[in-house]
């Protein structure tokens, strides 16, 4: 089963039965309302209040046919006739690709999936009325697969704005529109199948329905009854290719800060808060004392933004800019819609407290590239110790070799795990690093031990280990129980 790439709030009508029995001169309790949902008696009055807005796109580019290892047929050759086709044409060729989008503004502003423009040296918009016209590209955001266009079309053009899509709920009403299988205008409709979906981006937050969404349909609009666009169509869910009523839209409340930008600067600036981060699960939750599992976990603080702040390893985001964190994903969503350059306070849980500290945000594309730092040697210590499932060492040198760690680098070796025990389930192989434990740093092999008789004896059932592998930093809780 695949996710392929594809060009897609109707409040469901609710009507309250209320009845009252008498009987015998007995009045009896008045039950409670019964709500009644019915479909549309007909979605026309909205696909033609909608579609002057919809456009079929058509892009070109030149594709190079390789020539080495086709079969060729000489010319004259008796076997010429039987293989017409090897004969083709060869090099350089134009290829051509279909999708949709809609108009977002009177002066031409077309919104679509960077997927179906990209690579195109050709854009070419056609009209609900037959109408064709060029496009030239204003700008990309491949991390949400969202791509803004312009034509120069000479009149005011019918568009359509977009809505709130939050405000949607499982079971509403939605209308897809666009071009699918290349075969021109076509409506589709079904209902909100699930929410706050995500498939594989940073910054995924995708409406999943059911209305049939095919290739072709990619960039094309899903609209709420009001005609207003609350999704924007970009993948479906097939073992075949073919639709099986498990199609994705980005979220119009994630499009439309990307098109907001893109249509002032041409490019995405997304803030930068400068930490890497993991949801609190409820084991994590547990070792950190916390009533429930909520916020997101920071896991590493490089030079930047959050570490002038004052934040550190194993603090917990709660609160961003005064709005609650949910996870890690919730967290990272919240920072690139928050202006670059601008002071936000950042509310932190740290070792049962709360602090809020003032992060000044940075541009998250500048800094993508940004490498981490290291710390300082371990001290050698050369004998080893089975905790937890684990088997530990010191970082030595030549440890520290064997791995490719930086010189900087410090804390204990796994060496070993059992397959039985709860470390490997959760993923912990050898050549892992543990740097923390219990939020606090960990060099010799008495510092876990203490650690440990710490979490026990404040009567905590697990404690939290922070893991490196590759560089990449994530935090374990594992159990302390005898």
């Amino acid at each position: 089963m695949s996710v392929h790439p594809k060009s897609i709030k109707t409040r469901l009508k609710a009507g309250t039965l209320l009845a009252v029995a008498l009987s015998a001169g007995l009045a009896f309790a008045m039950p409670a309302p019964v709500f009644a949902f019915g479909a549309p008696e007909s979605f026309a009055e909205l696909a033609d209040k909608i579609s002057p807005s919809v456009v079929n796109i058509t892009t070109s580019s030149v594709v190079s046919t390789p020539t080495d290892g086709n079969p060729m047929v000489p010319e004259g050759s008796p076997f010429e006739d039987l293989f017409p086709d090897f004969n083709g044409p060869q090099g350089p060729q134009r290829s051509e690709a279909l999708g949709s989008g809609f108009v977002v503004s009177e002066d031409g502003y077309i919104v679509t999936n960077n997927h179906v423009i990209e690579g195109a040296d050709e854009i070419e918009i056609e009209f609900f009325t037959g109408e064709k016209l060029p496009a030239k590209l204003v700008g990309t955001d491949p991390k949400t697969d969202i791509a803004l266009l312009k034509v120069e079309a000479g009149k005011p053009l019918q568009f359509v704005q977009f809505g709130n899509s939050d405000l949607m709920r499982v079971g509403d009403w939605v209308v897809a529109m666009g071009n699918p299988l290349g075969q021109g205008f076509s409506v589709s409709a079904g209902i909100v199948s699930a929410r706050n979906r995500e498939l594989s981006g940073t910054y995924d937050d995708y409406i999943q329905t059911d209305a049939a969404i095919n290739r072709g349909n990619s960039g094309g609009p899903l609209f709420n009854m009001d005609g207003q666009v609350i999704g924007v169509n970009t993948a479906i869910l097939s073992p075949t290719g073919g639709s099986i009523g498990i199609g994705f839209s980005m979220a119009s409340n994630v499009v439309t800060k990307v098109v907001d930008q893109l249509k002032e600067f041409g490019e995405t600036r997304r803030g930068w808060l400068g930490v890497r981060i993991q949801d609190v699960t409820p084991d994590i939750a547990e070792s950190l004392g916390l009533t429930e599992a909520k916020g997101a976990l920071v896991t590493d603080v490089p030079d930047g933004p959050s570490k002038d702040a004052g934040m550190r390893p194993g603090d917990v985001i709660t609160l961003f800019d005064g709005q609650e964190i949910g996870d890690a994903g919730d967290l990272t969503r919240r920072v690139a819609d928050a202006p670059v350059g601008e002071a936000v306070p950042v509310v932190v849980l740290r070792e049962g407290k709360t602090e809020t500290l003032q992060v000044t945000l940075g541009r998250r594309e500048e800094a993508e590239a940004t490498t981490f730092p290291a710390a300082t040697p371990a001290p050698d210590e050369p004998k080893e110790l089975d905790l937890l499932g684990l088997t530990l060492a010191p970082l030595t040198e030549d440890i520290r070799g064997k791995l490719g760690l930086e010189a900087g680098a410090e804390g204990l070796v796994v060496t070993g795990v059992d397959p039985a025990s709860e470390a490997y389930t959760k993923g912990l192989r050898d050549g892992d690093l543990i740097t923390e434990a219990g939020q606090q740093k960990v060099v010799r092999l008495s510092d876990l031990q203490d650690r440990i008789e710490e979490a026990r004896a404040a009567g905590r059932k697990s404690i939290l280990l922070l893991i490196r592998r590759g560089g990449d930093p994530r935090f374990v809780a594992l159990s302390v129980e005898d």
